[in-house]
């Protein structure tokens, strides 16, 4: 294996230096970096916080001087942390969370403005008029049947959210008509600076997630961008997951580093080895990100969930159904910060000290309701407290609560897609928690599949920059590389891990869901 950093006519004399794959995650509330070797075990850790930014209600931002900095400072952390050299590092892979994007000025490279949150939510009624655009559906439903193009009954039915960068994007397009305007995610505007302005690119598992892009046709959406008023010319080529993006700067880390993968939160699906159809990965950090491998078709939905590439390498395109719920992990730090708990490894035996939630049903909806319900009016509640009530009720109903959005978009994406489910694995920070993971597993009647370490992002940018130098040979060697922590059964489960699904739970879910039907369309415009 050679050094990315060595001189040509010396790489063959250091080929008896061990090297290794560099991966960053840079997620809404840390970036991580980890450095793997070939068994895929991790050498070298550092993480940074990520510090969002509310300027004004229902605004989420973060500072892109920070979000830079933090990036340089987990590198270099990890790197020293495994006690290696940066010449080791034979290549980069990112992934990033999703549909955060600034504009910035293609010469000087200076932003605009801050990073605009996937979580925010100021287009909040752009989303919904358009959603409630008959012009515009019935336009595109004749159009298909006319046509009988795809993509056409996917366009007259997809449920807008706030999620999508097309209606935030709109909110700033007076610093887009100012000229010289650079669009980016933090992918896209993270390699213009690695790359000091050489590259401005991003992968299909990103721009596929943005809400401006075509899945379909796969490229950039001209009907969206005309809608609002937005020139094609501002945003990133778009390229393979697994792609050769350029090599940083050496001023930046001393040598040359290949950045050979880019990739949105789909990265975990790769670090998972979902790559058969009917594979599903949930991803619970910040927010809930639950995806089905659909393999070539992408799937065409009425309730929210939205067809994304999973990535795309040399010719194989592989699309995923994907549905989220936003506030996850912000759910949990929120009941830490109220001082419910100290330590969130605490909570899952508070949940099992208690028989019940006592009645106590939360609603975790900080930044709206997502899939299948599609309400960012929605508000956050805590409804049923009684005089005895205890924090560990109330810890129970807020975990209970993660675990009913994870049913929600499971019964939605088993309804939709119609797809048999071939197995079902968890990671993120929020998936240590046991009992949020056997509560799911009894709910899905499924077993589910626990990672020993949980970064699976920051595996899977790993992984597709591997496989793009030969530093691992074929997805069969990865899956062998796969370990697990702990497997979670269904109560009742026969050998296979199946059985019916839980029907206790069916009374706690109907007040959740009255709960949550009182929650919605609580802000008013």
């Amino acid at each position: 294996m050679l050094y990315s950093g060595a001189p040509p006519d010396s790489r063959e004399k250091e080929t008896h230096f061990e090297v290794f794959v560099l991966a960053v995650d840079v997620g809404t509330t840390s970036i991580r970096c980890h450095v793997y070797d070939k068994e895929a075990q991790i050498r070298g850790s550092c993480t940074d916080k990520v510090v969002p930014l509310y300027p004004e209600v229902g605004h989420v931002e973060m500072d892109p001087g920070e979000i830079w900095r933090g990036f340089i400072t987990v590198v270099k952390g990890a790197v020293q942390d495994a006690g290696v050299q940066m010449r080791q590092i034979e290549a980069l892979g990112i992934s990033t969370q999703r549909a955060t994007f600034t504009t910035w000025d293609r010469k000087t490279g200076v932003p605009f403005h801050n990073f605009i949150s996937w979580q925010d939510q100021r287009a909040a009624d752009l989303v919904k008029s358009w959603n409630r655009s008959c012009t515009m559906k019935v336009s595109l439903c004749l159009l298909y049947f006319l046509t009988r193009q795809k993509r056409l009954l996917a366009a007259s039915l997809i449920v807008f959210s706030t999620q999508h960068v097309t209606f935030r994007l709109a909110w700033v397009r007076q610093a887009v008509a100012e000229g010289k305007c650079c669009f980016g995610t933090i992918d896209t505007w993270l390699l213009f600076k690695l790359t000091k302005g050489q590259v401005h690119a991003t992968d299909y598992s990103n721009a596929s997630a943005t809400g401006i892009f075509d899945s379909y046709q796969m490229c950039w959406s001209g009907f969206l961008c005309s809608l609002v008023s937005l020139p094609l010319s501002i945003f990133p080529k778009v390229e393979n997951t697994g792609h050769d993006f350029g090599s940083t700067d050496p001023s930046i880390f001393g040598v040359p580093i290949p950045i050979m993968s880019m990739a949105d939160q789909q990265a975990a699906m790769f670090g998972e080895c979902c790559f058969d159809v009917g594979d599903v990965k949930i991803t619970m950090g910040t927010g809930t990100f639950m995806n089905i491998n659909t393999e070539s078709k992408p799937h065409t939905s009425v309730a929210g969930l939205y067809p994304v590439v999973g990535w795309k390498i040399g010719s194989e395109v592989v699309y995923l159904a994907e549905g989220n719920a936003a506030d996850t992990g912000t759910a949990i730090k929120w009941a830490q910060e109220l001082e419910l708990f100290s330590d969130v490894k605490d909570t899952s035996a508070m949940a099992y000290s208690v028989s019940d939630s006592d009645g106590v049903c939360f609603v975790p909806s900080f930044s709206g309701l997502q899939a299948p319900l599609n309400d960012p009016k929605a508000c956050a509640s805590l409804m049923g407290l009684k005089p005895s009530t205890t924090k560990s009720h109330l810890v129970r109903a807020i975990l209970e609560s993660v675990a009913f959005r994870n049913n929600q978009l499971y019964e939605t994406m088993l309804r939709e897609t119609r797809i048999p489910i071939t197995k079902i694995r968890v990671d993120g920070g929020v998936s240590s928690n046991d009992f949020v993971m056997q509560l799911t597993a009894d709910l899905f009647g499924r077993k589910v599949t626990r990672p020993q370490h949980l970064e699976m992002s920051c595996l899977g940018a790993a992984f597709v920059a591997g496989l793009g130098i030969g530093y691992w040979r074929t997805r069969e060697e990865l899956k062998k590389l796969q370990s697990t922590d702990k497997m979670f059964l269904p109560r009742g489960a026969n050998k296979e891990g199946a059985c019916s699904r839980s029907r206790e739970y069916i009374p706690v879910l109907q007040s959740w869901e009255r709960a949550l039907r009182r929650s919605m369309n609580w802000y008013k415009p």
